[in-house]
């Protein structure tokens, strides 16, 4: 599989490119937007990691470009970046970044993270997002649980692409709360649409993980 790294900084790009090269990965380094750009005009990559403070077009530049363009959007996107406020973190989110990472991060984690969002979401070009069994659409909002179409409110749909969108990765609480509700919401809040949810996916629902004391996340093995 093939990963684009877009990073200014030599010693963390090739750092990345060294990780993922043990781990078979075939990778394309880039110290800025515009060499990224032409790459991607010869050939598109299963997965981009991105840092934001770039020469030229900045990593949100190019994340709303490439989100914006139909050719792209459905490229994964992991933000590595030491930007690392909470606010930085939603903001790279919201406009369309499949995960997040703080620098300094640890290499294990990062080659973690892109094993799990390469091995464990299949999302075509009709904007489906499978994960075993589950089956949703963002483009129509259908959503299937071992072939049975299931009826979810919005937020409910929201809360399963969430889980969908990082597989086998922990989500916080109070970053699943944020993302989902805003800050203007409870943990108890989460924990009523977790449980319908899970009751409404009926044997799929086991999929979607209690870690305690920190959050959920999306597991076919627990």
């Amino acid at each position: 599989m093939l990963i684009y790294i877009v990073e200014d900084e030599e010693r963390i790009r090739e750092l990345e490119s060294y990780a993922l090269e043990k781990n078979d990965f075939e990778v394309m380094g880039f110290e800025n937007s515009e060499g990224f750009y032409k790459a991607l005009e010869d050939k598109i990559p299963d997965l981009i990691l991105l840092d934001i403070m770039l020469p030229g077009d900045d990593g949100l530049t190019i994340l709303k470009n490439l989100r914006n363009n139909s050719m792209y959007d459905t490229i994964p996107v992991i933000i590595i970046s030491a930007k690392d406020t909470e606010l930085d973190r939603v903001k790279g989110l919201d406009l369309g970044a499949d995960d997040y990472m703080c620098k300094p991060f640890g290499v294990m984690e990062m080659v973690s993270r892109v094993k799990a969002r390469l091995r464990g979401i299949a999302k075509n070009t009709d904007g489906q997002i499978t994960f075993e069994k589950l089956m949703i659409s963002e483009k129509t909002r259908d959503v299937t649980a071992d072939g049975k179409t299931i009826e979810l409110t919005y937020k409910e749909f929201e809360l399963l692409k969430m889980f969908m969108s990082n597989p086998r990765i922990v989500l916080r609480r109070d970053d699943i709360l944020d993302r989902i509700w805003g800050r203007d919401s409870t943990g108890r809040t989460l924990d009523v649409h977790i449980r319908t949810l899970r009751a409404k996916l009926g044997e799929c629902g086991r999929y979607i993980v209690t870690v305690r004391n920190v959050g959920y996340k999306l597991d076919k093995d627990e």
